[in-house]
Parts: structure tokens; sequence; C-alpha cells
């Protein structure tokens, strides 16, 4: 998801997570100028990653974490997470298994040499 490749995004969402927030109070926290926020919001937005909530007070624009397209994304990691263990683990025994077959006889791969 592009949208998570900015760390500005990423900590917008790490903000929300916690709770839903104002643009303004988004902008305050992470030192941003006003129209910066608002390009970040629209990028989360589009992804479907937040939603603009209603808010007591008409002029400002409350935002809030949408956590159903974060948990189709844990669920592609958990997928690639899966595929590069399964390829280190083969890696990892081939590996083991040419130590074992260039050993010198008698001595195994994982003990050290003896000092004479």
């Amino acid at each position: 998801m592009l949208a998570l490749a900015d760390p500005t995004r990423r900590a917008m969402i790490e903000l929300l997570g916690r709770q839903p927030r104002r643009a303004g109070e988004l902008a305050d926290r992470l030192e941003l100028p006003r129209p910066a926020t608002s390009k970040h919001l629209r990028v989360l937005r589009e992804a479907g990653l937040v939603e603009e909530r209603a808010h007591e007070d008409a002029r400002a624009r409350m935002y809030a974490l949408r956590p159903e397209p974060l948990g189709a994304v844990r669920g592609w990691l958990d997928d690639v997470e899966g595929f590069w263990s399964a390829q280190l683990d083969a890696f990892k025994a081939h590996v083991e298994k040419r130590q074992r077959s260039t050993s010198p006889p008698g001595r195994s791969s994982s003990s050290p040499p003896r000092k004479r």
C-alpha cells in the first residue's frame, strides 16, 4: 500500500490509532504545515485508511483510523513472512547439509578444531 510508504503518513496512522483527531491537532503534533497535513490526509482517505467524521464544531474536521484495510495489509505481511521464512529455512538446511558433507571425517562441522 503506497500510502504507508511515507513516514509522515505512518506517524499519522499511529496517532489516529490511539484516538480520532482534528486535522489541526495532527499538524501540530507532527509539526507540519496545514497544507502538507491536508495532502497527507487526502492520500490516507483515498487509500481508505482514514475517514472523516462529524464533529460538534462544524468548522473542525475529525479524522479516524479505519482498521479494516490495515487487517488486509497485516494478512499480506503474514503471507510474505511465511514465504520468506520457508525460503530461509530451506537455505539454512542446504548450507548445513553442505557443511556436513565437506567437513573432515571424525569432526563435526559445529565443533571447533582441537588445540595441540
